[in-house]
């Protein structure tokens, strides 16, 4: 599929076709996380810190196995610009199988996770009612694999239309069964936290049926589509997988490892830190969330480029790239500056949470700027198939020192509640600093380079 380079102007318009979806989806994904907070700090404050703390430690593993199922979406990407469909069908067996396993063997973890919260000092209260909500939550793993097969499938075609109406529906029915589970209604006890977990599960299973019917459904996706019959695992396909999504899925547990240990060490300094900590995170996730579809998309037209062999159109949707991520971030850091109290107010009437919170959300605008670089620079590397390198970045950056350099300011120098959660955030801008400056250089030296020939991943970094 040789196709003249586009132009800027065109660039964009595919950024925003493969795009627009991608925001409304994750948006919607993040939106829950959002609702929860929400409707649990209505509940209560124990409620609120459970589910943080219940949060930080799901969501890593929840991300390895999207984040190794990504892979399918960078090699279907070039494979789509190569112009070989047969393939690309060929490809979703391979993938379900490894989902499904992933999902598998994640769901017990998550199960069992609680286990380790009472080496972490939290009240014995919250730390009740956060196990409640892990082990619920753990019972919609299995719908994670199903979900992420049929996403990565058609996003690396650039249709990314199924993944926005599964998430977005999923997102609606969340709010009626937070309610019901989480205040009671009819016969349904209130359940706090528990009843989050719940609703949390059901509407990652209705998630996955929507995805996987509107894809065997859809007449326009049947060309991207395998025969509906049984297929045997293939190794050569299945370790192309695992060597591309491996590091990005093991990336996205480090980041995110950091950010939930961050969480579960500020939650020993008291619930007012831990409540305004998750709520700047989940504020500052929202706002975010524009970058990753960017990032997303960019990756997607990067892949078709380097199939087609375009060196000048995977320019262009880095240029693409890059600008829109200006846009958004520079946009962002402005939002989170001027309307801090108005944001928070939105969360808590809790007058200590809201000081705190108000607080946090001016180091997020920062991280956010911070970051845009890095997600360019990642998602860039990953449509090239290299992964390693983005991983090994995010190693040193954030366990070596974003996690000390917080712990140090946090717990062992600061003076008080409010001072130790601000220590974690600078800390968090300090790490994510390194990573934006290694990854950066490191796409340059690579950008420098032919564009690599054949359809298998590249074993260095």
């Amino acid at each position: 599929m040789n196709h003249p380079t586009p132009t800027l102007r065109a660039e964009l318009s595919q950024f925003w076709r493969i795009g627009w979806p991608l925001l409304i989806a994750q948006t919607a994904q993040m939106g829950t996380g959002v609702v929860d907070t929400i409707m649990a700090a209505r509940f209560g404050d124990k409620d609120l810190a459970a589910i943080a703390i219940g949060f930080n430690i799901w969501l890593p593993l929840y991300l390895v196995v999207l984040g190794v199922i990504f892979a399918s979406s960078t090699i279907i990407a070039q494979d789509f610009g190569a112009g070989r469909i047969q393939r690309i069908r060929d490809h979703l067996p391979q993938t379900l199988w490894v989902s499904v396993f992933l999902s598998l063997v994640v769901a017990p973890l998550c199960y069992y996770s609680h286990l380790g919260l009472p080496w972490l000092g939290i009240d014995e209260l919250t730390a009740e009612k956060s196990s409640e909500y892990i082990k619920m939550v753990a019972y919609g793993f299995p719908a994670i694999g199903i979900f992420m097969a049929f996403r990565y499938h058609m996003q690396g075609v650039g249709i990314t239309s199924p993944f926005a109406v599964a998430s977005v529906i999923g997102f609606i029915a969340n709010i009626p069964l937070n309610y019901m589970f989480i205040f009671g209604f009819g016969d349904i006890p209130a359940m706090g936290a528990q009843g989050c977990g719940i609703a949390t599960a059901i509407s990652m299973w209705l998630s996955a049926v929507i995805i996987t019917l509107y894809v065997l459904t859809k007449k326009s996706l049947q060309q991207y589509m395998p025969p509906l019959r049984p297929v045997a695992p293939d190794p050569t396909t299945i370790k192309e997988i695992l060597t591309i999504g491996a590091p990005v899925g093991a990336t996205f547990f480090l980041e995110t490892a950091v950010f939930a240990g961050i969480a579960l060490l500020v939650s020993s300094l008291g619930d007012v830190a831990i409540g305004a900590h998750q709520i700047a995170f989940n504020v500052w996730d929202m706002f975010y969330i524009p970058m990753l579809a960017i990032g997303s998309s960019m990756a997607t037209r990067m892949g078709h480029a380097l199939g087609a062999q375009d060196q000048q159109g995977v320019f262009m949707a880095l240029k693409a790239g890059i600008l829109c991520s200006g846009v958004i971030s520079i946009t962002t850091m402005i939002i989170l500056l001027s309307f801090p109290t108005a944001i928070v107010g939105i969360y808590s009437d809790s007058r200590d949470i809201s000081l705190l919170a108000v607080r946090l959300l001016s180091f997020a605008a920062l991280f956010v700027i911070i970051d845009a670089v890095q997600i360019v620079g990642s998602f860039s590397m990953r449509a090239y198939k290299k992964t390693r390198f983005p991983f090994i970045a995010s190693m040193v950056a954030y366990w070596l020192i974003a996690l000390p350099l917080g712990y140090y300011l946090g717990i062992m120098n600061a003076d008080n509640a409010f001072d130790g959660a601000a220590g974690f955030w600078v800390g968090i801008i300090v790490g994510v600093a390194v990573a934006s400056v290694m990854i950066a250089v490191r796409l340059v030296l690579l950008l420098r380079q032919p564009i690599p020939t054949g359809f298998t991943p590249d074993y260095d970094v």
